[in-house]
């Protein structure tokens, strides 16, 4: 998934705002200092699992590629997907 910044961003400020909200955070920075914060780590996770999906799409390719024409006969997607849980819990990452 592919997010603009003022996206993220928006999305940084719905979550600080329910957190206070429901008094699970008790800020003690400048509220546009914990946002970004919040910003930078949902970017960071967008971002690995980027590399997760293109990590996967290559480890597929390899497989299919080696499997010869009997790879022809899988659903591609179906084994993406597949493959991607698989690095995803090697990983330890969460989709």
């Amino acid at each position: 998934m592919r997010l603009k910044e003022e996206q993220i961003r928006g999305l940084a400020e719905k979550v600080y705002a329910d957190l206070a909200a429901d008094k699970l955070i008790t800020p003690r920075g400048e509220r546009g200092k914990v946002v970004s914060a919040i910003a930078g780590a949902i970017s960071r996770n967008f971002a690995a699992e980027q590399q997760l999906e293109r990590d996967a799409e290559k480890l597929l390719d390899e497989t299919i590629a080696a499997m010869g024409r009997g790879g022809a006969d899988i659903d591609r997607r179906r084994m993406l997907k597949m493959v991607k849980d698989k690095l995803a819990k090697e990983r330890k990452f969460v989709l």
